[in-house]
């Protein structure tokens, strides 16, 4: 995205609430301006005070759209980070204390606080990610629901009864059971895709369980984090529970998840940053949310509209930035030609454009440097002996959605992430072939399948190594309570709000002796 450091000072942070600074000017590729959208500056949030990075710098951050600045932020220090993990210490001991009822009454005000600023999430997320409005409005709106299922969640730390007199030598003169606490401090490292629903899947849960939390949202959006922690900072959050550290991830996410101080690393993005974090961590709780390559099986006996709609939805939403958007179609050759004829006006219809016009189903890449290596990725697939059968073409930040046919599992596009708007389509002969083709990677985070019988589609959900499986739907789907992450390198523990709560508690074991 092209961050550009400007000099301390030149847009201070105002307070707990972001600060106009000016307007950001967006036009239409035609010409057609639309409406400017106030710029926003922050500081750090340091055990919820804001100031700015211990060096003064800062940075601007920009539309993938058309370059145009939409707000800036401080640019946190190692010694920042030292700050916020102290600040953290602190307050993760009075957080600890304050009852679960308490916790959850503050999240509660930030979920209702969330719904009302809906639409400015949503603009927020749309100006600094690319996302069209009405996916953004989509994300945002869903703010609110998510918050509130992890303020319940943290009321129900439930333990349990032990049988200890089942131990032979021990009789009825003892009494165990199990007692959940939080971990402490949770560091949340976030990606670009989904800057509010990533954020909350782990800052929502870390705090409802009684954690003081830092997060480390990805430099190309921060301000949409940066918007939420605002709103759980308003609604009551106690000074040194939770902290925002915004800039570049290397020396900052090195001190974070180095510390001893911190227990609890959840961290989303790619399998090479997972593998780092896993190398420095040391002891310390981890859920890795990786990498994938997600098929979807297209079996005999599909419904060819229904299975085209969803794989064309699946494969292209936010720019297929999503880490279980279709990647890969594996269809069986009795109905290769009827999905591809089904699937291929659907594909052509998505309409590119500026995020925030209406009637744009697709927006640019987050950076053209991305959109940069999507085209190169369809042009080495091409060259690798695949099809083009449309789209694929770039424009800036905006790749055209395409589809590559003829695409070998064993060829790079199909075995690396490709995180952009394209699908490549594997065609087999049999559904052994099929399952192969599933696991045919080095990633397993989740899979879809249409048709087939009921034979094997209990085969299919057996066999295929996912971490969530769909019958009848793309991979693109999820529920915010189902436990949610990957096998082999798409990564190890599970999100979802229940299972998060769980991830980040500790369970301790009372014996009474009589």
């Amino acid at each position: 995205m092209g961050d550009q450091t400007v000099a301390a000072g030149s847009a201070p942070a105002d307070g707990a609430q972001a600060a106009q600074a000016g307007t950001a000017h967006t036009e239409h590729p035609t010409g057609a301006a639309h409406e400017t959208h106030p710029t926003r500056s922050y500081g750090l949030l340091l055990g919820g005070e804001w100031r700015e990075a211990r060096d003064g710098k800062r940075a601007a951050i920009r539309s993938p759209f058309d370059g145009s600045i939409v707000g800036e932020v401080a640019l946190a220090t190692a010694q920042d980070a030292d700050d916020a993990i102290e600040a953290a210490a602190q307050g993760a001991a009075q957080w600890r204390r304050t009852p679960a009822h308490e916790r959850a009454a503050i999240l509660l005000r930030a979920a209702a606080l969330a719904d009302a600023r809906t639409d400015e999430l949503a603009t927020t997320i749309s100006l600094e990610n690319g996302k069209p409005f009405a996916e953004a409005k989509g994300e945002a709106g869903r703010s609110g629901a998510l918050i509130r299922l992890a303020a319940h969640e943290g009321t129900q730390l439930y333990g349990d009864s032990l049988p200890l007199d089942a131990n032979p030598g021990t009789g009825q003169d003892k009494v165990g059971f199990t007692l959940r606490q939080p971990v402490g401090i949770v560091v949340a490292i976030t990606p670009f895709n989904y800057p509010a629903l990533l954020v909350l899947h782990k800052v929502g849960p870390a705090l409802a369980a009684g954690n003081a939390v830092i997060l480390k949202p990805a430099s190309a959006t921060p301000l949409t984090a940066l918007a939420l922690a605002s709103i759980f900072v308003e609604a009551g959050v106690p000074e040194g529970v939770i902290s925002v550290l915004t800039g570049p991830g290397g020396p900052i996410g090195d001190a974070l998840v180095r510390d001893p101080r911190v227990r609890k690393i959840s961290f989303t993005g790619s399998t090479g940053v997972g593998e780092r974090i896993a190398s420095l961590a040391s002891v310390k709780k981890l859920s890795l949310e990786l990498g994938a390559s997600s098929p979807t099986v297209i079996l005999p006996g599909v419904d060819i509209e229904k299975a085209a709609a969803a794989v064309a939805a699946g494969g292209y939403v936010n720019a297929g930035q999503v880490c279980i958007s279709v990647q890969r179609v594996i269809v069986h050759r009795e109905v290769e030609a009827d999905f591809l004829d089904a699937l291929r006006p659907k594909v052509e219809a998505i309409r590119m454009g500026d995020p925030l016009a209406e009637g744009t189903t697709l927006g640019p890449l987050v950076a053209e440097r991305e959109a940069e290596r999507v085209a190169q990725s369809i042009a080495r697939a091409v060259d690798d002996g695949a099809t083009l059968l449309t789209g694929g073409e770039r424009d800036g930040a905006f790749v055209s959605p395409a589809i590559v046919t003829g695409v070998d599992t064993r060829q790079a596009f199909a075995q690396e992430e490709l995180f952009g708007p394209a699908v490549a389509v594997t065609t087999v002969d049999s559904f052994d072939a099929a399952i192969g083709a599933a696991n045919g990677t080095p990633y397993g985070l989740a899979a879809g399948v249409f048709g087939g019988t009921l034979g094997e589609g209990v085969r299919a959900m057996r066999e295929i190594d996912a971490g969530s499986v769909h019958l009848g739907w793309t991979p693109l789907w999820r529920a915010d309570l189902m436990p949610y992450g990957g096998l082999k390198a798409s990564g190890y523990g599970k999100e979802g709000v229940r299972s998060t709560v769980e991830e980040m508690t500790e369970v301790k074991t009372v014996i009474i002796h009589g």
